[in-house]
C-alpha cells in the first residue's frame, strides 16, 4: 500500500472498529514502560522480582488462546488452485465479507494503536515494511521487541509503502462488559490476502496469530513477494560459524518444529577453537547480491521462543538472553517472583503458581508450564549475537541445511550433488511427530522446507522458485545444500548421535566441504563423509554406532522413494519437472546400487 492511502485506511478501520481512542505508537522505551505499566495495571503482567530478572513481566493467556492455528489460518488468493493443497482457502470476497462483520464495532471501549515497522534493518535493500493496526497493548509491547519499531520508520515507508496488517482481540468493551487480563474471541480469523498483500487477524492475542510482522509478514506475504520479485523468504536459522584459524563462513537452517532450531543457531560448540554465533533463530530473507552469492537478513529483531525443554544444558546461550527486559508467556511463577518451566532445571521447585494460576507441586496433574510456553526478548541480549546480523547488505550464505526428526533411513549428513537435488532435499524433509504436534506420535509428516503452515501460495510452485532461483547462476556461488538428522536411533530405540553442542562436527564438516578440504564418499542420496571425515575424537562412539550413523539402507530407501511419491501427487500438475525428474533420478540410482 502506498504511503498517500495511509490516512484513509486508517479512518476506515477507525469508522469499522469504533475505538475510543486512537494512538499513534513512537516506539520509545519510555511509551513501552507506560504500557508495560498499563499491562500490570489491567492484570495481564505480573511484574517479576526485579532483582531476579529487572524489567521483565509474566503474562497468562486465556487458556483457549495458546498457540497458532492453523486450522483458522487462511490464504485467501483469487482463485483456489493458487493456494494449493496445503493451505486452507475461502473466497476473498466472501472472507472479507465475513471480515468486515466480525470486525465491526470489535474496538468500542479500547484505544487503538497504529505501529509503523520493519522487518529487517531500518532501511537496508533486503528490509520490508509494515504497519499495523492493533487493540492490544501486549502486541506493542511484543511489537517493540520482535521489530524495528516506531517514528524511524515513517521515512521509510513513504518511500517503499507498507503491508497493512489489522489485528483484533475481537473483544469490545460495550455494553457494560467488563475487561479481562487477556483478551480474545472464540472465534479466530487468520488471514491473508496474496493479490493485495493483506493481512488481517482476528480474535486471538496470541503471539503467531497476533504478532503479524512475524509468520503472517515475514513468511506468508514475504513468501510471494519473494516469488513475484526473485528472492527467498524462508523459516530458517541464520548462523556464524568460525574456524580456530578465525575463517567465518554464515550457513542458513530449515528444521521442522521440535528439531532443536533455537538451540543450533545459538549452540555452545564442543569442538576446541570453534566458534558458533547467530544471526537469526527462526526467519531468512536472502537475495543474490552483486558478488553473486545468496546474502541473509534476519527480519526480526527479536526471539519468540518455546520455553519449556530450554536451560543452561540445553541453551545456555538462550537462558543468557532472558536475565531482563524479557516478557514471559504461559510459564509458572515461583515464591520469590521469577519464573520456572518444566526442563529448566533438573529438580522442580517444592511449590509454583502454574501457567492456569494454580497451586503447583511436583505431584501436580497439570503442567507447569503450557508446552508452548514463551519468551519474548530482544535479539541484541544474546551473548552470541552476530557482529553483522544488522548488516544492512546481510551476510554471505556458503551452505543451507534442512534435517527433520527420523529413527532411521535419514543419515547423520549428506551433501547434495547440486543446487535442483537440494532444492528436492528441501522438498522431500519429513518429520516423525513428537508429543507436541497433534495425532499420533511417530507418524511421518512432510514438512517442505518446515515451510508447511507458512508458504502464502502453491507450495508446488514454491518448488518451482527454489528450482529457477539456482538457474542460470554461477554454481561456485551457490550455497552448498546439506540434509541433517540429528535423531538416528539404534536397535534398542535410543539415539545414536548425542547431538546439541557435538553437532559441531557436523558443521565442521559442512564447512571444510565449503573449502575444498574435505573427500566424500558418493552414494545414491547424495555425498557423505569418508571414514574419518567426520571429527569424532574424545568421543564416545564405536565403529558400529558410527557406520549406523551413515548407512544407506537400499531397501528403506526405495520405500522412501515410494512414500515421497505419494506425497508429491497432491500437486498434481503444478508439481515442477524439475521435482519429478529429480525423484526418477534417485530411485534410478538406488536400482543401480542393488
Amino acid at each position: 500500500m502506498h504511503f498517500e492511502e495511509f490516512d484513509s485506511w486508517v479512518q476506515s478501520f477507525v469508522d469499522l472498529c469504533q475505538p475510543e481512542d486512537v494512538h499513534y505508537c513512537n516506539g520509545s522505551q519510555k511509551e513501552y514502560q507506560q504500557l508495560c505499566d498499563l499491562l500490570v495495571k489491567n492484570n495481564t503482567f505480573i511484574p517479576l522480582n526485579p532483582s531476579l530478572r529487572p524489567n521483565s513481566f509474566l503474562c497468562r493467556s486465556d487458556p483457549q488462546d495458546v498457540a497458532r492455528v492453523e486450522n483458522r489460518t487462511f490464504i485467501c488468493s483469487k482463485k483456489e488452485e493458487d493456494a494449493g493443497p496445503t493451505n486452507h482457502w475461502v473466497d476473498p470476497a466472501e472472507m472479507k465479507a465475513t471480515l468486515l462483520e466480525r470486525f465491526k464495532g470489535c474496538m468500542k471501549g479500547r484505544t487503538m494503536y497504529v505501529i509503523p515497522f520493519s522487518m529487517g534493518p531500518l532501511g537496508s535493500p533486503l528490509s520490508e515494511l509494515g504497519i499495523q493496526l492493533t487493540d492490544s497493548p501486549y502486541v506493542v509491547c511484543s511489537m517493540k521487541i520482535m521489530t524495528r519499531m516506531g517514528e524511524k520508520v515513517w521515512d521509510e515507508i513513504k518511500k517503499k509503502g507498507f503491508i497493512p496488517c489489522r489485528h483484533s482481540v475481537g473483544f469490545p468493551l460495550d455494553n457494560g462488559v467488563k475487561d479481562v487480563p487477556w483478551p480474545c474471541n472464540s472465534e479466530k480469523y487468520i488471514v491473508h490476502f496474496p493479490e493485495t498483500r493483506e493481512i488481517w487477524s482476528f480474535g486471538s492475542g496470541y503471539g503467531g496469530n497476533a504478532l503479524l510482522g512475524k509468520k503472517s509478514f515475514a513468511l506468508r506475504i514475504a513468501s510471494i513477494m519473494a516469488r513475484d520479485e526473485g528472492w527467498l523468504a524462508e523459516h530458517m536459522l541464520i548462523m556464524g560459524v568460525t574456524n580456530p584459524a578465525g575463517e567465518k563462513k554464515y550457513f542458513a537452517a530449515a528444521f521442522p518444529s521440535s528439531c532443536g532450531k533455537t538451540n543450533l543457531a545459538m549452540m555452545t560448540p564442543t569442538l576446541p577453537g570453534w566458534k558458533i554465533e547467530t544471526v537469526g533463530d527462526d526467519i531468512a530473507w536472502m537475495r543474490f547480491g552483486s558478488d553473486g552469492k545468496l546474502h541473509a537478513i534476519n527480519p526480526e529483531a527479536g526471539f519468540f521462543g518455546v520455553a519449556p525443554g530450554t536451560s543452561m544444558d540445553s541453551n545456555p546461550n538462550a537462558m543468557k538472553s532472558l536475565t531482563h527486559n524479557t516478557i514471559f508467556t504461559n510459564v509458572a511463577l515461583t515464591d520469590d517472583g521469577d519464573v520456572w518451566w518444566e526442563g529448566m532445571t533438573k529438580e522442580p521447585p517444592l511449590h509454583l503458581i502454574n501457567w492456569l494460576g494454580h497451586d503447583w507441586t511436583p505431584a501436580s496433574v497439570e503442567k507447569a508450564a503450557h508446552p508452548n510456553a514463551r519468551f519474548t526478548v530482544s535479539a541484541s541480549q544474546c551473548p552470541v549475537i552476530d557482529s553483522e546480523w544488522e548488516n544492512p547488505e546481510g551476510v554471505p550464505i556458503d551452505a543451507i541445511l534442512f534435517g527433520g526428526r527420523r529413527s532411521d533411513v535419514i543419515p547423520l549428513v549428506c551433501e547434495s550433488f547440486d543446487w535442483a537435488h537440494g532444492t528436492f532435499y528441501g522438498a522431500t524433509v519429513s518429520s516423525e511427530t513428537t508429543a507436541a504436534a497433534e495425532g499420533q506420535m511417530g507418524r511421518l509428516r512432510h514438512d517442505p522446507f518446515a515451510m508447511l503452515p507458512f508458504c502464502g501460495y502453491n507450495m508446488g510452485d514454491y518448488f518451482s522458485h527454489w528450482l529457477k532461483m539456482g538457474e542460470n547462476k554461477n554454481s561456485s556461488k551457490l550455497p552448498r545444500i546439506y540434509s541433517v538428522n540429528w535423531f538416528r536411533k539404534n536397535k534398542d530405540g535410543k539415539y545414536i548421535w548425542p547431538g546439541f553442542g557435538e553437532n559441531s562436527r557436523v558443521l565442521k564438516w559442512i564447512f571444510e566441504r565449503t573449502n575444498g578440504q574435505q573427500q566424500g564418499i558418493e552414494t545414491p542420496i547424495g555425498v557423505i563423509p569418508t571414514k574419518n571425515g567426520l571429527d569424532t575424537q574424545n568421543l564416545k562412539l564405536n565403529d558400529d554406532a558410527k557406520d549406523e550413523l551413515f548407512n544407506i539402507d537400499q531397501n528403506a530407501w526405495l520405500e522412501e522413494t515410494e512414500e515421497i511419491e505419494h506425497y508429491l501427487a497432491m500437486f498434481g500438475s503444478r508439481l515442477p519437472v524439475g521435482i519429478k525428474q529429480q525423484l526418477e533420478n534417485l530411485k534410478s540410482r538406488l536400482h543401480k546400487g542393488q
